[in-house]
């Protein structure tokens, strides 16, 4: 095997580990390698999405963005133990993703029904008293349109192959079959449908203390050797760019710059989810 071979084995292997965890590899035979019928077809727009490296640019803006409804960061902020144990709930979430889209449909329901019921369990009380349910539909519309919209957005910017409109439009869809299954009850089906959705949520969406702690904790201050820093760094870039320029500042992010955000950004971003599509794919 040759040095490049080596160094690219050892990075994706790194990679994986990461964002899959310690029982990835066996989630990963589990979800490929067990036969049977799948929610949807290879080579869909979801499966396309899903397996390209845009998605770790697109999963870390869905993280950013969903901190700015308070109900939905409270939940997190009570309950996720992001603080502690980022990297496992990132495994969690990323076997989930995994699971619901190439796994078999038994599978993939099984997930589903097992999220749901951790959402019965996580309630509270934001800081003035109002309650909280991570199973209410409207907190579950908005988790799923700012997702489906960071993977979409990242992909149609970063993507190895991005989708045309009707592709676009199929995606969301897909994507609206599990929200449907998880409990939102008339999620979108096309990307000018998500697209409304996510402006009739802007009232809502503020950057709280909690939001701000989370956005610092996941970019400035991630559980990573030294080594992994920069290149996480850059990725963090790439999604930041892609946030709303309304959200920035608020969420204590530097102001979008235009110019800045076209050429510098968009280049870290090129670079990053290259590299991760040379080490894994």
């Amino acid at each position: 095997m040759s040095y490049v071979d080596d160094l690219r084995g050892r990075m994706g292997n790194a990679l994986f580990l990461r964002v899959a965890g310690p029982d990835g590899p066996r989630h990963r035979e589990r979800i490929h390698g067990t036969p049977g019928p799948r929610w949807f077809e290879p080579e869909s727009p979801i499966t396309r999405v899903h397996a390209d490296a845009s998605m770790f640019v697109g999963g870390l803006r869905a993280v950013l963005l969903q901190t700015l409804h308070p109900a939905a960061m409270q939940a997190v902020s009570d309950h996720s133990g992001y603080r502690g144990d980022m990297w496992g709930r990132l495994a969690r979430t990323s076997t989930f993703l995994a699971t619901t889209t190439f796994g078999t449909a038994e599978d993939a329901q099984r997930a589903v029904d097992i999220v749901s019921a951790i959402h019965r369990r996580v309630t509270g009380h934001l800081p003035d008293g109002t309650p909280y349910a991570a199973s209410d539909p409207h907190l579950l519309l908005w988790v799923h349109v700012a997702e489906v919209e960071s993977f979409l957005l990242a992909h149609s910017t970063y993507g190895s192959e991005p989708l045309d409109q009707a592709g676009r439009d199929e995606y969301v869809a897909q994507q609206g079959t599990v929200a449907h299954r998880l409990g939102v009850p008339d999620p979108p089906a096309t990307e000018a449908g998500l697209a409304a959705v996510m402006r009739s949520f802007r009232p809502e969406l503020r950057a709280t203390p909690a939001a701000r702690e989370a956005v610092g904790h996941v970019l400035w201050r991630p559980p990573l050797p030294l080594a992994a820093r920069a290149p996480y760094a850059a990725l963090g870039t790439a999604a930041v760019g892609l946030l709303p320029a309304w959200s920035r500042r608020p969420l204590g992010l530097p102001p979008a710059v235009p110019v800045a955000d076209r050429l510098v950004t968009r280049a870290l971003g090129t670079v990053s989810t290259q590299a991760i599509r040379w080490a894994l794919f």
